[in-house]
């Protein structure tokens, strides 16, 4: 440990200098690889069915915008946080914060002037139900940071409501009644993917010392494997629920598109759940990204269930 220390302390200093370093590194901090996830924004619209009209875009893009510097203010935050335990981690230390290219009074300064401006532009730009939306998830995810992540299932249900909150914002910043099949789905959905993460990192970190996260050694993989095949089922029921739904709307579509749509939803699901079940279900977004047949289906889930939405 005296050694690790040292060899962090020696590399700090080495910090890109200068404007555009530090630029870089608040770049680098807020985790534009994450940003992908915010794409979840169109999802209320795109359920409704009123994804492409101009007032829709714009709004989309607004609160897509907001959510990530909100998203961002977290990140900034809690690296800053985190710096001392990061400086002796293997791969953390070399985090922009703790490895000195962004101060920590800078990174907690530009988390919180973000926290301050995005949830304050949300009410001018967008709708008060957006700014209060964009607050909650902010007072959740400090709280999060802040102690709630060492609390048995409070940090599994904090990260799945991050996602859900992500998927509710289009609705709200437009007006779009959320259906309760959209909540259920949306957020056992959610709650499928973050415990088959929290799994794969259990399996992989089985019989090592050292987790990457501490609250792991109080899980038991029985218990997470319980937690994502519960999830899984919850999700699969709400979106079949909703696809046999008729709701007393006549249907002139060419063929069942909301019926056929449950066979692509379900396979994405099964799918999903080798890599889970194989302990290798890392980021979600890693995961639909890097498997195609995965991809495949996704985007033959999509073409069937904007179908159906549109009633073609």
């Amino acid at each position: 440990m005296a050694d690790t220390a040292l060899l962090t302390r020696t590399r700090s200093p080495q910090a890109p200098p200068g404007r555009g370093g530090l630029l870089g590194g608040l770049l680098r901090t807020a985790r534009p690889k994450q940003w992908v996830k915010n794409v979840l924004v169109v999802a209320a619209p795109a359920a409704a069915g009123e994804l492409f009209s101009r007032h829709a875009l714009v709004q989309i893009a607004l609160v897509f915008v907001l959510f990530t510097a909100c998203a961002a203010s977290v990140y900034l935050v809690n690296d800053a946080r985190d710096a001392e335990a990061d400086r002796a981690h293997p791969v953390k230390r070399h985090r922009p914060v703790a490895a000195g290219q962004v101060p920590v009074p800078v990174a907690y300064g530009v988390g919180l002037v973000l926290a301050v401006v995005a949830p304050t532009a949300a009410v001018f730009l967008c709708s008060p139900f957006t700014s209060a939306l964009l607050t909650a998830y902010l007072g959740m995810q400090f709280a999060y940071c802040v102690s709630l992540k060492h609390v048995l299932v409070v940090d599994l249900a904090v990260v799945t409501t991050g996602f859900l909150m992500r998927a509710m914002i289009g609705g709200l910043a437009l007006g779009i009644p959320l259906s309760r099949w959209f909540l259920i789905t949306t957020g056992f959905g959610a709650l499928f993917m973050v415990s088959a993460k929290r799994y794969s990192e259990a399996v992989q970190m089985a019989g090592k010392a050292g987790a990457t996260r501490a609250l792991l050694t109080e899980y038991t993989t029985g218990y997470l494997r319980f937690v994502w095949q519960l999830a899984a089922g919850v999700a699969v029921l709400g979106y079949c629920l909703w696809a046999l739904e008729e709701g007393g709307v006549p249907h002139t579509s060419v063929l069942p598109w909301r019926q056929l749509s449950m066979v692509a939803f379900i396979l994405a699901v099964l799918r999903y759940a080798v890599f889970a079940d194989r302990g290798t279900a890392g980021e979600p977004e890693d995961v639909v990204l890097r498997d195609r047949a995965l991809a495949l289906i996704g985007l033959a889930w999509a073409a069937m269930y904007g179908l159906a939405v549109a009633d073609w």
